[in-house]
């Protein structure tokens, strides 16, 4: 079986196999190049954007530093946005949907390794895919681990490590990562806490009450 079959099936196998690095450091020259574009060269940052995902969508925008052990295996949809500091461990694909918010120094890893020490001693891992639906926000300094599903619409607070699915309208919080409440009536009327959201917004049709 092919070694990136291996990679993808979720099976054990040695990530120090010399063509597999050989491989990895080709993306690896394009995600450091994307890295030193200056804050004018927004064209050439998208450019390389797009040529370093598996899929990248319009409207993105991914703030250097970018971090990545490939690059090449991770999907955006469309008008993606990440602060600094994302890091995709994407030995397996991250998929990640329209309209996805990223807070400054998240980690969506795929990549794990067995706990047995014997198989740990040989460098061992094995990689599970994670998917983010439309329209989530993950908040600063999350972490997705292997496997995960966050739902549409879903929020993830700041710090958070995600072990386990998320459903869709939810805020969830907490190391473990678990669902705090329903996304629900009070928040078309409230943006955070007790500061209301201004109707004309809606009027205006930059928002959608209903969605």
């Amino acid at each position: 079986m092919d070694l990136k079959e291996q990679m993808f099936r979720g099976d054990l196998y040695d990530p120090s196999d010399k063509e597999l690095l050989k491989q990895q450091q080709k993306w690896n020259e394009v995600l450091y190049d994307f890295n030193q574009t200056r804050p004018s060269e927004t064209a050439k940052r998208e450019k390389l954007l797009k040529s370093l995902l598996a899929e990248c969508g319009e409207d993105c925008y991914v703030e250097p530093p970018l971090r990545a052990n490939w690059g090449s295996n991770t999907h955006f949809g469309n008008a993606v946005y990440a602060n600094f500091n994302l890091t995709l461990v994407d030995d397996a694909p991250i998929y990640v949907g329209n309209d996805v918010m990223f807070g400054p120094n998240v980690t969506i890893a795929t990549a794990g390794h067995p706990i047995n020490p014997y198989l740990r001693r040989k460098k061992m891992q094995f990689n599970l895919s994670v998917t983010i639906k439309n329209n989530v926000w993950i908040g600063a300094q999350s972490i997705v681990l292997p496997g995960v599903t966050i739902g549409e619409n879903s929020v993830i607070g700041a710090g958070s490590v995600v072990t386990k699915n998320i459903p869709d309208n939810v805020v969830a919080v907490g190391h473990p990562c678990k669902v705090l409440r329903e996304i629900g009536e009070r928040d078309k009327k409230y943006y955070h806490r007790n500061r209301k959201i201004d109707d004309t917004l809606f009027l205006e049709n930059k928002f959608n009450l209903e969605n």
